[in-house]
């Protein structure tokens, strides 16, 4: 699997990311298996967040690391904070409780990198470069990003922190491109063109930061998924063709086409299902043109000027 600069920070990982939202009905050894089977495919980020599964879930997969020495130096270890019940929570304090807790439930010393996850409109970006600035000189953390920020908030920021943002998770998919859509149909009064996210593909590359994309088979926000869904049947023809010629599934192809977007972003996959893992990293071996890309993006229904 090829392997991504994050940030452009020299800090490397593998384009596709494990997602550990759901790991929380998994054995200990299920999971450690589970690891052994991601990194066999090229899998070295494991992407977490203290809220995942009430914290179980750091949890689980500190026993995991726990129980195998020497795997923390074989795996990248991300987590996230600041969603709290009903708000959000940039506040020193709690960023600083949070790293702590996420490491003592993972049983590490450091997290490679902390995401600051959904923006907290009553963020003081000195209190963040304060916990930042906490974290990086006590080897706590070793990277920085963000998770669903528009550029200005990224920028309001990195008017304080001192260390490079290198990543942003987003939202985005076949079905859920605002971000491209937005850049294409520019200057229309086509629905396509409202950019609700600040230009952020562009600012993104501008600045050297690495999109994360989240929920890459989904449509809406938590609506469902779009590969074999009725409703989107012009989009699952050209899928079905198109992964047919590329001997893939539909579900690598889908991965594929938000890996061939030269912002060289990285997926985030959640599942849990070990055949359907190894068969969503084949995605990295995919090659598509431009044809075949825009051809996935107009059968999604979105429209070129």
């Amino acid at each position: 699997m090829r392997k991504i600069n994050i940030g452009k920070s020299g800090f490397e990982a593998s384009e596709i990311v494990l997602g550990c939202m759901r790991i929380n009905k998994m054995t200990v050894e299920e999971l450690s298996n589970y690891v052994d089977v991601a990194l066999g495919e090229g899998i070295t980020l494991f992407d977490h967040a203290d809220i995942y599964g009430g914290g179980y879930c750091e949890e689980l997969f500190g026993k995991v690391l726990a129980s195998r020495p020497g795997l923390r130096d074989k795996i990248q270890i991300q987590s996230k904070c600041a969603i709290r019940q009903g708000y959000y929570d940039f506040s020193k304090e709690h960023i600083l409780k949070s790293v702590d807790g996420s490491l003592k439930r993972l049983g590490t010393d450091y997290l490679d990198i902390l995401l600051l996850h959904r923006p907290d409109t009553l963020m003081e970006a000195e209190e963040v470069a304060e916990a930042f600035d906490n974290l990086k000189s006590s080897g706590k953390v070793i990277n920085f990003g963000v998770s669903n920020f528009n550029s200005m908030q990224i920028e309001l920021l990195k008017s304080c922190v001192n260390q490079p943002i290198i990543a942003n998770q987003m939202q985005f998919s076949i079905m859920h491109c605002g971000m491209v859509s937005s850049g294409i149909q520019v200057n229309t009064l086509f629905e396509g063109s409202i950019d609700h996210d600040g230009s952020i593909l562009e600012y993104s590359r501008l600045k050297n930061i690495t999109i994360q994309a989240w929920s890459p088979f989904q449509y809406g926000f938590f609506e469902g998924i779009f590969i074999d869904n009725d409703k989107f049947p012009d989009l699952n023809k050209v899928l079905d063709r198109i992964a047919k010629e590329k001997n893939v599934s539909k579900s690598a192809l889908a991965v594929a086409w938000i890996l061939r977007h030269p912002a060289k972003m990285q997926t985030i996959v959640g599942t849990t299902n070990i055949d359907r893992l190894k068969d969503i990293c084949t995605a990295s071996k995919v090659d598509l043109s431009r044809a075949e890309w825009y051809e996935i993006y107009r059968a999604a229904g979105n429209r070129l000027p």
